[in-house]
């Protein structure tokens, strides 16, 4: 499937892209938004991705807007050490997080139950940590704790239970035999999502540390944002969703109680620093939901820095 950027002109409208600003894409990907940014005259993009794979699509288009596109290899965490060259702010900040079509319709990188495929999962591939360490070596209790918390799968207990026991006959090394066990896990299931999507979203979820690498990343962007400069956030998790609307509300002016993905509450900021572009999320419309599914759990959330 061809990849399509989740809420393009929705995100771009948010950003209001102008000639001649300077522009960070965190989530290249296949470059949806960063070539979107560049087709404004004069704009620039810095982009990164933890993900190498991404690199052809870089080079692509670095041969049609040359010096106006740069690349950085690196996560969320580490995009400060990896920008510290440039001398000037940005004008607008876009994350697209979640794993993307292209990683899922590779079977050989292991995120999709609806190719069988060693269990990987590894957004970057350099890491140690993989799906098959995970599924294979953590005690039943930690696995449950990881669906529940990262799938909301009700039937998390019964999953891990029955992967501790499939492992004790032969370890399970392929995204086919997990979504058997899965499947096996739960034979009534009424929901209209196939029952292995909330346990492998939980498994990638934690292999990448995802959670923990978005909330480094928007403290991060927030310093490399100019005055009047727009950050803006596509999720597809709920657990995305809650950090970002938590750390927004805060920057602008909002208290923000404690949940079990920010367990200390955010303090209320004595001014605040950033104003919100719309209420509340944007999200897809029909045609684009019927143009492309992935859409229909996104939500869009952007925020404004206000001037010194």
């Amino acid at each position: 499937m061809k990849h399509v950027s989740v809420l393009l002109e929705q995100v771009l409208k948010a950003l209001d892209v102008k000639s001649g600003g300077l522009y960070l894409d965190c989530t290249f990907g296949a470059g949806g938004y960063t070539k979107a940014i560049l087709s404004v005259e004069g704009a620039r993009v810095c982009a990164i991705d933890r993900d190498s794979n991404v690199l052809q699509d870089v080079e692509s288009l670095r041969e049609c807007y040359g010096n106006r596109l740069e690349f950085y290899l690196c996560d969320f965490g580490g995009m400060d050490e990896a920008l510290a060259k440039y001398q000037e702010m940005f004008d607008g900040i876009v994350f697209d997080i979640g794993v993307s079509s292209m990683q899922i319709d590779q079977g050989d990188r292991g995120f999709s139950f609806q190719q069988s495929g060693p269990l990987d999962m590894r957004m970057d591939s350099s890491q140690e940590l993989d799906a098959k360490y995970v599924v294979n070596h953590l005690p039943e209790k930690e696995l449950a704790s990881i669906i529940r918390e990262y799938g909301d799968e009700k039937r998390a207990r019964i999953i891990a239970k029955n992967i501790v026991n499939a492992r004790k006959n032969k370890e399970i090394e392929t995204t086919s035999e997990l979504s058997d066990i899965i499947r096996a896990s739960i034979p009534y299931y009424k929901d209209s999502i196939n029952p292995a999507t909330r346990t492998f979203q939980a498994i990638r979820i934690f292999v990448n540390d995802e959670l923990n690498q978005l909330k480094k990343g928007l403290l991060i962007a927030k310093s490399l944002l100019k005055p009047t400069g727009v950050l803006a956030v596509v999720t597809f998790h709920s657990g995305e969703d809650v950090i970002v609307k938590k750390q927004f509300d805060s920057w602008c002016g909002k208290v923000s109680a404690p949940n079990r993905y920010l367990p200390q509450a955010i303090e209320k900021n004595a001014k605040s620093e950033f104003v919100f572009v719309h209420k509340g999320i944007v999200i897809a419309g029909e045609d684009e939901l019927e143009n492309n599914p992935r859409a229909r759990s996104a939500k869009l959330r952007a925020v404004k820095k206000c001037e010194v």
